[in-house]
């Protein structure tokens, strides 16, 4: 299975978080899966970072990519066909991070693990729904 981790979802891996479910876990780390975490992800980790909304043990630049590596998990890029797929998608929300993570799983026919409801609420691609441990 190819996933495709929201940006919640990774954070609460690498922090070892209750939040992410044992099953969830596992799935992650079974290296018979393709993992992926989205530079869309970093790029708002780091916004949120720099607004002081999301505290890391250390810079994102440095600990973000750090923990994607020691966790076996691949770096997914963003492209112009990527950005093609947002004139497909609905407006039934306007995040734009989370938009283009749907148009990514869209686009590398990826399962995307999240617990967002604005997410799930997107019948158009495959999701993997967290419920909190």
């Amino acid at each position: 299975m190819k996933l495709l981790l929201d940006t919640h979802i990774f954070l609460w891996f690498i922090s070892g978080s209750d939040f992410l479910s044992q099953k969830h876990r596992q799935e992650i780390v079974n290296l018979d899966n393709e993992v992926f975490l989205s530079v869309i992800s970093v790029w708002e980790c780091t916004i949120k970072y720099q607004l002081g909304k999301l505290p890391l043990p250390e810079s994102p630049e440095i600990y973000l990519p750090r923990e994607r590596k020691r966790h076996f998990i691949d770096t997914l890029t963003i492209d112009e066909k990527t950005i093609a797929q947002l004139i497909k998608l609905p407006p039934l929300h306007r995040d734009p991070f989370d938009r283009l993570l749907i148009c990514q799983a869209k686009e590398y026919d990826l399962v995307m693990v999240t617990q967002d409801k604005a997410i799930l609420a997107y019948s158009t691609h495959r999701v993997h729904e967290v419920q909190r441990s």
